[in-house]
This record gives structure tokens, C-alpha cells and sequence, in this order.
């Protein structure tokens, strides 16, 4: 089955969890796009539901499709968040960032009541940091101090930039633009390598000065949806004694 059939089954699925009167937190990237996209035809079929966008992209894209949206400071909680990863352990942790959306993203899905993510069977790995990079959202005055202090980590800190190759032409040299996140901030995009200890990681990282955020999210899935190749979607569920942020 090609990528395209199994985004759609996968997106179905993960519809189908949503039910009539909920508040929902919109997630950001490719694969919560296509969620997103399947409520719109939902919501025009006379599904009733409203959404907490997690980026500007994503609030434009539900807007588009009609989907009723509510700022995440004007709601209490939300039913459900349904958003992609880029990585998935077998405790069902993640790392997330790979759009930059990762802080509106994590914001959102501490509101949430339940938390599911959506993903191809790819992104399964056994441990976090074995296949992408660590983003950490920075703030920009500092940046390279920031960024020597995550090295002091064992990180290996690369600064993102646009991806349109932009140069900036007050830099000494045109150096390319960085890219900037909804929030006005940087990105730093870490390899780290298969990380042992996850929790104790994010706790490290977050104690950074200049650090605002990073895309590790720990004990914040409660189910993980996965489409299989042939586009079978699996539903994987944390276990007694994984829960927890």
C-alpha cells in the first residue's frame, strides 16, 4: 500500500476515536495534518467538535476545512489531542520537534485528557535518539552560550534554518536564516545517539539557561495509533504503571 492509502486508514482510525461535542487539541506535522484534514470532512457531515490548534499552520489548514477552534487560554481541558512523532519507544515516549511546533504541541497535550498519537510503524524504535535528532527550542539572545551548555551535556547542537536557504544579510558572511518557531524563539537540533535514560535526560535539558523547551515527551501518550505497511492500524496502549508526565 503506498504512503498516501496509509495516511488516509490511519487517519480514518484515529477519527474515530473523536466523539460528538468534544474539545480537541489539533496537532502539527504531515501525519496530524491528515487527521485534521478527516475531521474536516467530519465536521461538514455534521460532526460537532471544536480545536485547540498546536501552531499557526495547523490553525490555518482547520480553519480552512471549517473546524470551529478555541485559543488553549479560553478552555480548561481538553477531551483528546491527537498529534504525530517522530520517534516511539516501546513505554510509548517520544520525541517530537521535527515541524518545530513541539512547544505549542506539548502545551497542548498537558491539557489534554487522553493523548493519542498517530503514526507509520517507522517511527518505532527501541530507544529515543536512534533515528532523529533531539530538537530543543532556545531562546535567541544567548544562543551560543545556550548551545555550549548543551554540549557540556554530550549534546551535539546544530542550529536549524529556514528551509528556503535564506540568507541573512546583516550576518557577517550571509549566514542562513534561522528558522523561527511560533513563539519568536530558535531551534536547536541535538543528536544525542540511543539515549539510556530518558526522563533524566529531559530533566537535564530543561535546566539549561536559554533552554525554553525540549522534544521529549514522557509519559504523555496514552495510546498510540500505528498503520502498518500493508495498512493495517494498531493500536498500542501504555501499561499499567507508564503513566505519568
Amino acid at each position: 500500500m503506498d504512503d498516501a492509502a496509509r495516511l488516509a486508514a490511519l487517519a480514518r482510525r484515529a477519527a474515530d476515536e473523536v466523539e460528538p461535542g468534544m474539545t480537541l487539541g489539533l496537532g502539527s506535522g504531515s501525519t496530524a495534518e491528515a487527521v485534521v484534514r478527516e475531521l474536516g470532512a467530519r465536521v461538514a457531515a455534521g460532526l460537532a467538535v471544536s480545536g485547540v490548534p498546536s501552531s499557526e499552520r495547523t490553525a490555518t489548514l482547520a480553519r480552512q476545512l471549517g473546524i470551529p477552534l478555541q485559543a488553549l487560554g479560553d478552555v480548561a481541558r481538553l477531551d483528546l489531542g491527537i498529534d504525530g512523532a517522530d520517534e516511539i519507544d516501546p513505554r510509548l515516549d517520544l520525541v517530537k520537534g521535527r515541524g518545530g511546533a513541539f512547544l505549542w504541541e506539548k502545551l497542548v497535550a498537558l491539557a489534554c485528557d487522553r493523548y493519542v498519537i498517530v503514526a507509520a510503524a517507522e517511527k518505532l524504535v527501541e530507544r529515543l535518539g536512534s533515528r532523529a535528532p533531539l530538537p530543543v527550542e532556545v531562546i535567541p539572545f544567548g544562543r551560543r552560550q545556550t548551545a555550549a551548555r548543551l554540549e557540556a551535556l554530550g549534546l551535539r547542537p546544530s542550529l536549524r534554518v529556514r528551509p528556503d536557504a535564506s540568507r541573512d544579510a546583516n550576518a557577517p558572511g550571509g549566514e542562513p536564516v534561522p528558522f523561527v518557531t511560533d513563539s519568536g524563539n530558535h531551534v536547536l537540533d541535538c543528536a544525542v545517539g540511543p539515549i539510556t535514560d530518558v526522563p533524566a535526560l529531559a530533566t537535564a535539558i530543561k535546566a539549561v539557561p536559554g533552554v525554553v523547551e525540549h522534544g521529549l515527551f514522557v509519559g504523555f501518550a496514552q495510546r498510540v495509533l500505528v498503520v502498518d505497511a500493508d495498512g493495517t492500524v494498531r493500536a498500542l496502549d501504555r501499561g499499567a504503571g507508564q503513566a505519568g508526565r
